[in-house]
């Protein structure tokens, strides 16, 4: 055993690179978490020494890379989105394939350091071919060896199964054993499987009139008629835009305005949002559109748009459709990413304009640019019979901000050249004037007047989780940069002749976008599963979470509440930030959880709701 101590130090260090680059060390509490992870590697080690047996190494071996490959990436995936992988994504590498197709997406939005979990791999198998090599039979081993080496495989598995047990199963229900099992290895996974794998195989009927009572007390209401029709019968153009954060909004930088263009339309007949935030599920970019478009909230099972693929909906596609208007889709990239082109079958659009049916003039980054998809698609919306609902997804802005040295504009900082941050606020100005032209394109059709552009970004674009990325983000803002700033996205409407031009701090989310064009263009809504607001008519402000800071976590507008859960899901490990200054602030833990059960239970609710297609009781297409 002494021979190869080298072996046992490589399956410790393993479990400490893993857990430091998932960032859990520090919701460790006396090293309680690693434990099982620790015991399972080692039962594994020994099981496989106290035999010379090819398929028994082998089997360890295959094990080790399975574990090891897992590990890697949780790593990668909490270097973005701050949580463990789960096993749902496996139905997202379609996606990813086509993402990473074009253009380092990949390496700019992962972080180098999740590759540290690789580290050990050809030192552990160094010494795994030495020990089998020096294999001693067991018979030739001396009597009070053998029984202590049985004794300690025996005690590893006992412990390990002891331990699974305790915390993965949680028999007695205890809120520290559950902190465990969102940072522990093997529970964590082992819980993963059960919930979407075997859970789902034993899915319970629902009881909806309890559902509709749970959204009658947890859905924020609106109350009030202003603005109530007031782009009644205008054409709609709705604009969700790649990776825009709102702190670009009415900033400068290097002597220019970042976004010379949006500043514009602010002070001219257009309502602005400035404590609007992205509520993403793991879909990020797609899930931000069945929000906006539906008035639900997504999850972090799966993407909406694969996961609810036939379900029924009632978003805006139809609301509009059912008032006369044609519906259409535009997006500079390949029909199939995020499954978009089986997905907007259901949700109403009757044209689907992507990569295959656009003129590719130009390009950067991994499609065609935002300046000639907007004039594409005016050209196309010019042509059709109005009034038109034409929505819109840019994609020049997109991670890792490429952008073609001819059609930058904005001059960087010497030190910011080469940056993620200055090639962000390069692709940030470029879509800025792509909507400057957008407008012209529109006055050039005689459009304009009669129609209502809404703008909003998806989510955020300078990652939190790289360290580069905000220590220079916190130069920039001139605080720290965190959460409050990451899920902040402008969200804006321009409606000519509206007369007045409006700053709303009222709280809200991507879930509120939909009942609030609704108000404006005096839809009926006919259906009672939509879980956001007309925030124009709000009397509270309030959001759930999912992505980046995990469910359970929410905003408020009523305490300027920014609360993010505890790693561990628990509320007493949660950080609280305060709204108006992004300040960390003394955690109120009565308070905070009555808030997160609340948010809780309107995505459970929500997906509830998905899960059943209950949308279909109250309408047909």
């Amino acid at each position: 055993m002494k021979k190869f101590w080298p072996v046992y130090l490589i399956l410790l260090l393993k479990v400490f690179v893993f857990y430091w680059q998932t960032d859990m060390l520090d919701m460790m509490v006396v090293f309680e978490a690693p434990l099982i992870t620790i015991c399972l590697l080692l039962t594994l080690l020994e099981l496989c020494s106290l035999k010379d047996s090819r398929p028994l190494r082998w089997t360890f071996y295959f094990i080790y890379i399975i574990i090891t490959l897992i590990m890697f990436a949780d790593a990668a995936y909490s270097s973005y989105f701050g949580k463990y992988i789960s096993v749902n994504q496996i139905y997202q590498l379609s996606s990813l394939r086509e993402i990473a197709g074009d253009g380092n997406v990949l390496g700019a939005s992962v972080s180098p350091g999740c590759l540290l979990t690789l580290i050990d791999a050809p030192f552990a198998f160094f010494w795994f071919r030495r020990k089998a090599a020096a294999h001693r039979p067991l018979s030739e081993l001396p009597a009070p060896w053998l029984y202590i080496r049985v004794g300690v495989c025996g005690l590893l598995a006992a412990v390990s199964v002891c331990l699974w047990y305790y915390y993965g199963w949680n028999p007695a229900n205890l809120r520290s054993v559950q902190k465990v099992n969102h940072i522990e290895f093997f529970t964590y996974h082992t819980n993963d499987i059960g919930v979407n794998v075997l859970g789902k195989m034993r899915r319970k009927n629902v009881d909806e009139e309890e559902l509709l009572k749970t959204i009658e007390e947890n859905v924020p209401k609106s109350s009030g008629t202003r603005y109530k029709g007031a782009a009644k019968g205008k054409n709609l153009i709705l604009i969700q835009t790649e990776s825009l954060n709102d702190f670009v909004i009415g900033a400068w930088y290097n002597g220019q305005e970042i976004t010379p263009n949006l500043n514009r339309l602010l002070s001219e007949d257009t309502l602005y949002f400035n404590h609007f935030y992205s509520t993403t599920g793991v879909g990020n970019t797609c899930d931000a559109e069945f929000s906006a478009l539906n008035g639900l909230y997504a999850n972090e099972e799966r993407e909406c748009y694969r996961l609810y693929v036939d379900n029924t909906y009632n978003g805006l596609p139809w609301l509009l459709r059912n008032e006369g208007y044609g519906a259409m889709a535009f997006h500079g990239y390949v029909k199939t990413f995020w499954n978009r082109n089986e997905a907007y079958k259901n949700q109403g659009f009757q044209h689907y304009y992507s990569e295959e049916e656009l003129d590719v003039t130009e390009v950067s980054g991994f499609g065609l640019t935002d300046k000639e998809m907007f004039r594409q698609a005016v050209d196309i919306l010019s042509a059709q019979s109005q009034p038109f609902f034409g929505f819109m997804i840019t994609l020049t802005n997109h991670i890792p901000y490429e952008l073609d040295s001819k059609l930058a504009t904005l001059s960087l900082k010497e030190e910011d050249k080469g940056t993620t941050f200055g090639n962000y606020l390069q692709t940030v100005r470029y879509t800025d004037e792509a909507f400057g032209e957008l407008i012209s394109y529109l006055k050039e059709k005689d459009m304009y007047e009669d129609t209502m552009i809404v703008i909003y970004g998806d989510h955020q674009g300078m990652n939190l989780e790289t360290p580069a990325v905000k220590e220079k983000m916190s130069q920039f803002l001139g605080k720290t940069y965190d959460y409050d700033e990451l899920l902040n996205v402008p969200f804006l409407i321009h409606l000519p002749g509206l007369g007045e031009s409006r700053t709303i701090g009222t709280v809200g989310g991507q879930v509120d976008i939909m009942p609030t064009i609704a108000n404006l263009m005096e839809l009926d809504m006919e259906q009672p599963y939509v879980f956001g607001q007309d925030l124009l008519n709000a009397t509270e402000g309030f959001v759930a979470q999912i992505s980046y800071v995990g469910k359970d976590s929410f905003i408020t507008g009523d305490d300027n509440m920014l609360f993010i859960i505890g790693k561990d899901g628990s509320v007493e490990n949660g950080r609280l930030l305060d709204l108006m200054t992004g300040v960390e602030k003394n955690l109120n833990v009565n308070l905070c959880s009555k808030y997160s059960e609340r948010a809780k239970t309107l995505l459970d609710t929500c997906k509830e709701a998905l899960d059943y297609n209950l949308i279909a009781n109250y309408v047909t297409h």
